[in-house]
């Protein structure tokens, strides 16, 4: 299994690049978070998944190490392949896949392309325990009763902000601190909206 590569970046496209390590190109394929991550420097480090087929060997390439645990727990999910896990991870970044699958947010997971309602479940239904684990998420700072929340939320929705993009950025907020005053999640849901 490749884990990583590390060397030369010879082309950059949003969908693929090719990296020479050691006098071999390797064609790695990206979401477009990893395109944006990706400065167009000389010597980069991917993180990658290697998918086996009988037709082909498939190289994909992360940024980051949290980017390919997400597209590898999509891919546990049945009826999610690589071509969907990539299109989320390029629709979402994976801080906003983890907390739609974490706070049971079917219609953000149903926004990217080629995710129906009943996907969109699956995937939720599928990974909300082994995400709420691995990122220790108290489900109870995810609690929509939040009074907490729901006065950031009508704050930034007076400030004009849409409560759907709102409320993306609020959870994330929370999930890292869920003891914060409602002045503070407004200042730092702005710095990210």
């Amino acid at each position: 299994m490749i884990t990583h590569l590390k060397g030369k970046l010879v082309e950059k496209y949003p969908t693929h690049l090719v990296i020479e390590c050691s006098g071999v190109g390797y064609f790695v394929n990206i979401s477009l978070h990893t395109f944006s991550k990706i400065a167009d420097t000389e010597n980069i480090q991917l993180y990658t998944h290697l998918q086996v087929k009988e037709d082909a060997h498939t190289l994909f390439g992360f940024a980051e190490k949290s980017e390919r645990e997400i597209f590898r727990l999509l891919l546990s999910v049945s009826g999610i392949g690589t071509s969907t896990a990539r299109t989320m991870l390029s629709s979402l970044t994976p801080a906003q896949v983890r907390d739609a699958i974490a706070m049971g947010d079917v219609p953000s997971i149903q926004s990217v392309k080629g995710i129906g309602a009943k996907t969109a479940q699956r995937v939720i239904l599928d990974l909300k325990d082994k995400v709420l684990k691995i990122y220790d998420i108290d489900e109870v700072s995810t609690n929509s009763n939040n009074t907490t929340k729901e006065e950031a939320l009508s704050a930034l929705e007076v400030l004009g902000f849409v409560r759907k993009q709102s409320e993306r950025v609020v959870n994330k907020v929370l999930s890292q601190d869920p003891a914060l005053s409602v002045e503070d999640i407004i200042k730092l849901s702005l710095k990210n909206l």
